[in-house]
């Protein structure tokens, strides 16, 4: 018997226990993980954002139910499963309840990410003790119930933005959802063998020197709303010199939130200089979804947008950039987005401070 992660939202967990908690299902590019899930093997379920584990599952095996279960997603591998135990997200098990006990969460350096194991499903626990740790917890939690505050927009994160589309000749209003951070890190992640725990460390010295060069050149900045609270050298980005506080008014909602999460902006006056996105990760796809997300609220933008990422992913970058969703639209991906090395970037920036050119930069 084996232990494997599912993952659940608010929304799909609820959807999941009203259908009668009968069918689990995982998107078709999971399917060679799937293939190994075997009857009497566990799914344990996990809430993500309000990071609570809420249930067990017993495996009955591979289900031919199509039902619509879930409303923004078919999930079309599905199993057939037996519900061991389920708990609502207020008396699920904190995530922080598991430090040092589990090896996903050894210590306070694996706070969020999790060595990455909570960021795909299904997805195999390495260690059979930690399914057992984790279901033992739960039945614990469901002999003794312990309520524990809930945020309700993070169980409920989804939220429709106002927006206009191009119908023929005619601009029609429709509506959008614009993904957190998590929600995009999920997409395009194929197998276990695809992931890889993010390098924080080159991400936030990279987001760190853009945000310099930046400065130095006299841009204002903006940093991701979600990293504001991440130093390097000593400097907290949120604080550091030319940081604002609010984005340029101009755009619509939907715009904003999108603009809010990118990782580094230029800014000049009320405009967008350019935009930049760091991408240490194995997909390298989030922050292409960003640029385009972006760039479909605004197609008369006129910035320049740059991925940044590890010399050794221009070839995944290249690749991911040329999917139909980037370049079957009125404005092409590949013609607006360039690419910018790790080992370029900095190279650049140390020959600039070497030369003390940083002056002689403004604009």
């Amino acid at each position: 018997m084996n232990y494997w992660l599912d993952l659940f939202t608010g929304t799909t967990w609820d959807e999941f226990r009203n259908y009668g908690a009968k069918v689990t299902g995982f998107r078709y590019r999971l399917r060679r993980s799937v293939n190994r899930i075997q009857k009497g093997d566990i799914f344990l379920c996990y809430l993500t954002k309000v990071m609570h584990w809420v249930g067990a599952l017993e495996v009955i095996g591979p289900s031919n139910d199509k039902s619509r279960i879930w409303a923004n997603d078919e999930y079309p591998v599905r199993f057939d499963v037996k519900p061991i135990i389920m708990l609502d997200a207020e008396y699920g098990i904190p995530m922080n309840q598991l430090e040092g006990k589990v090896d996903f969460y050894a210590g306070p350096q694996h706070a969020g990410k999790f060595k990455g194991f909570v960021r795909m499903s299904p997805n195999l626990f390495k260690k059979q003790e930690d399914g057992e740790f984790i279901l033992n917890a739960l039945l614990e939690a469901e002999r003794k119930p312990i309520k524990h505050e809930v945020d309700r927009t993070k169980l409920y994160p989804k939220r429709l933005y106002g927006a206009k589309r191009k119908k023929g000749k005619r601009t029609v209003p429709t509506v959008v959802s614009i993904p957190e951070t998590e929600e995009l890190e999920e997409v395009g992640v194929s197998d276990q063998a695809d992931t890889q725990v993010v390098d924080s460390t080159n991400h936030i010295q990279i987001q760190y020197n853009l945000l310099k060069l930046g400065a130095n050149m006299g841009f204002k900045l903006w940093v991701a709303r979600n990293d504001r609270g991440k130093s390097y050298n000593g400097q907290i980005f949120g604080e550091m010199s030319q940081v604002v506080d609010e984005l340029p008014t101009q755009f619509n909602e939907a715009t904003n939130k999108t603009i809010e999460l990118i990782d580094v902006l230029w800014l000049k006056g009320n405009s967008i200089i350019a935009a930049f996105e760091i991408e240490c990760t194995t997909s390298v796809y989030s922050g292409l979804l960003r640029m385009s997300d972006l760039l479909a609220l605004q197609p008369n933008l006129n910035i320049k947008l740059y991925i940044v990422a590890p010399d050794e992913r221009r070839e995944k970058v290249e690749q991911e950039i040329l999917r139909p969703t980037f370049t079957l639209r009125e404005k092409p991906i590949n013609e607006v987005c360039g690419f910018l090395s790790f080992s370029t970037l900095l190279q650049k920036i140390h020959g600039i401070q070497k030369l003390g050119l940083q002056n002689s930069l403004k604009v």
